[in-house]
């Protein structure tokens, strides 16, 4: 005989539960998950726990496929180069063609054109080989200091004699030098004497050339009313001091040779921790009370002509055909501190 459901003796009576009771806590049930994609109408009637995770995009799950905006644009640029192109060989064409002052025009702008073309060519070829030539150079006399080789020290230096005869100002530490080498002996003391009595002249002028470009810099980026303008004068500043820094150690290079000069510099900076060590010179000069006092334009100044000072302090360690041993090297922090007394002088004067 069954009893019914909501009968007195099936029905449940009030229990008292633990809650901290493990026992009354059941284990999760694993729960299939079809990899198969679920329809929107039968999404609302999957049951929880049953649906797909799904998953955020990546830039690594993107199909990278075809970029048809990346072609449009070099379809359109290589078409408009070739446009221009066959306008000017058309041009060129029709104006050798004709047989009167027109065609002897051209063909004689045609010729000068392409002298100055070979000329150009050859002064930047020249102007990397003078920049190769004061790497080996450089690299002689590291390898023939370091091996203590006299012999090797000999033939370094009367490249370095050949490379600067021809310098009047040069003249005077050039005989200065040949009068005491001989009398010179010992491996590393007759390098040692040509860094003294060469490169020492040759290094306090190209601390002027780095103290003037800085002190440019500095000048036209807190006088310039649009950034773009400092940003062009700075680089234009920066490769014009490459250039001249390489000139005075017996590089002169061309464009090209400014160029592979300046990646060279940039990478030694990289290399050294530069610009970190720029930023620590300027906290260390300028402090934080000197910089609020400061305008933002006379900051951006300051700082752009740091960072040139740091360039052409990196351009010494690349370009000089020998190691500093006994002429004082040329430092950032010194030439910062001509830089900053003379930025300091400014400000007093325009604020009086």
């Amino acid at each position: 005989m069954t009893t019914p459901e909501n009968s007195p003796e099936n029905l449940r009576r009030p229990r008292v539960f633990d809650p901290a009771n493990p026992h009354l806590v059941a284990p999760p049930e694993p729960v299939a998950v079809s990899s198969e994609p679920i329809d929107s109408d039968d999404e609302q009637l999957a049951p929880r726990g049953r649906r797909p995770k799904l998953s955020l995009p990546t830039l690594a799950g993107v199909s990278k496929g075809v970029r048809f905006g990346a072609i449009f644009v070099s379809a359109l640029v290589s078409l408009a180069t070739l446009a221009a192109t066959l306008s000017f060989l058309r041009f060129v064409s029709v104006a050798l063609a004709r047989d009167d002052w027109i065609g002897w025009t051209a063909a004689a702008l045609l010729a000068l054109a392409a002298l100055s073309g070979l000329v150009l060519a050859g002064r930047e070829l020249i102007g990397l080989l003078r920049l190769a030539r004061l790497g080996r150079l450089r690299r002689d006399m590291d390898a023939a200091l370091a091996a203590k080789d006299a012999v090797a020290e000999r033939e370094g230096l009367t490249r370095l004699k050949a490379l600067y005869a021809g310098r009047p100002d040069l003249r005077w530490p050039l005989d200065r030098f040949s009068a005491h080498e001989r009398d010179i002996h010992d491996a590393g003391r007759l390098l040692a004497l040509a860094d003294r009595e060469l490169m020492a002249p040759l290094d306090g002028e190209a601390r002027k050339l780095v103290l003037r470009s800085a002190k440019r810099v500095s000048k036209v980026t807190a006088l310039s009313p649009w950034a773009f303008i400092s940003v062009g004068y700075v680089l234009i500043e920066n490769i014009g001091l490459l250039r001249k820094l390489a000139a005075l150690y017996g590089g002169r290079p061309g464009v090209l040779g400014s160029l592979r000069l300046a990646k060279l510099v940039v990478a030694h900076i990289v290399g050294t921790g530069g610009v970190a060590l720029t930023d620590d010179l300027l906290g260390q000069f300028f402090g934080q009370d000197v910089l609020r006092r400061l305008s933002r334009r006379l900051g951006e100044g300051v700082f752009n002509g740091a960072l040139t000072v740091r360039m052409g302090a990196a351009a010494l360690d690349v370009i000089r055909p020998m190691p500093f041993i006994e002429a004082p090297p040329v430092r950032a922090r010194d030439i910062l501190k001509e830089l900053w007394a003379s930025e300091e002088k400014s400000a007093t004067k325009g604020g009086a």
